[in-house]
């Protein structure tokens, strides 16, 4: 493994080895060890205890977060006609089979989300071994797959954002930026700990909530208590 610069050795010096922090003092200890000169993406990694192998029990779903994710998000959106309008009039930043479909035959992904009407869903499936591993193919699961586009485009670019858990029974999330305060990160995460533990599958047996990580790109990180799951904000501690 290649030697890590300094800065990141000493950002990963405030953080102690085998310590299980409680979600709130995580996202502080985040916040004071992502040093790059830009606004970091914070991320964050859970593994459940579920057998990936299993298609019953697959963790799929999507999660408004409160304070949004921090980043521009560009929808594409498959409709036609009064459809088509209302996702234009909702913010979508490309709309139209012909173009989206140019798009992803020119290799240019230049998306975040996509988003069908179900008549559409015909002219994408051809498309699924693209937009499937990038996890941008539409599915009723996640509310990508809808006649309410409108309502889609504008929960999506107001932070709804799309998980699924992946080969090794982890998933992972955007929670956030590093600009964000502790509390918001904090809500961020409440949002989707409640989310995930709704959508524990039936057939998981055992600890469902078997780590979680989060770290600021870039930077070393953090393990949250995973038996934290209520009243996760706390003030911090007098000095």
């Amino acid at each position: 493994m290649a030697q890590r610069g300094k800065r990141y050795r000493d950002a990963a010096a405030k953080i102690e080895p085998e310590k299980l922090y409680a979600p709130a003092d995580a996202m502080r200890l985040v916040k004071e060890t992502a040093g790059v000169k830009f606004d970091p993406t914070v991320n964050l990694v859970l593994r459940l205890g579920i057998d990936p192998r299993k298609a019953d029990q697959m963790v799929r779903g999507s999660v408004a977060l409160p304070h949004g994710t921090g980043q521009t998000v560009r929808v594409a959106v498959f409709a036609e006609g009064p459809k088509a309008a209302e996702a234009e009039e909702a913010g979508a930043d490309i709309v139209g089979p012909a173009e989206i479909t140019a798009m992803i035959e020119a290799g240019d992904l230049d998306f975040d989300a996509v988003i069908a009407t179900p008549d559409q869903m015909g002219k994408i499936g051809r498309y699924g071994k693209v937009l499937g591993p990038r996890g941008l193919m539409p599915n009723p699961k996640t509310g990508t797959v809808t006649m309410d586009v409108a309502k889609a485009v504008s929960e999506i670019k107001a932070g709804k954002i799309e998980y699924r858990s992946d080969r090794q029974a982890n998933v992972h999330l955007v929670l956030g930026k590093a600009s964000f305060d502790a509390k918001r990160l904090t809500e961020n995460y409440a949002a989707i700990l409640d989310e995930l533990i709704r959508a524990k599958p039936a057939a998981s047996k055992g600890r469902y909530l078997r780590s979680i990580h989060v770290a600021a790109a870039m930077s070393p990180s953090v393990a949250i208590d995973p038996a934290q799951t209520r009243d996760l904000w706390t003030e911090p501690a007098a000095a």
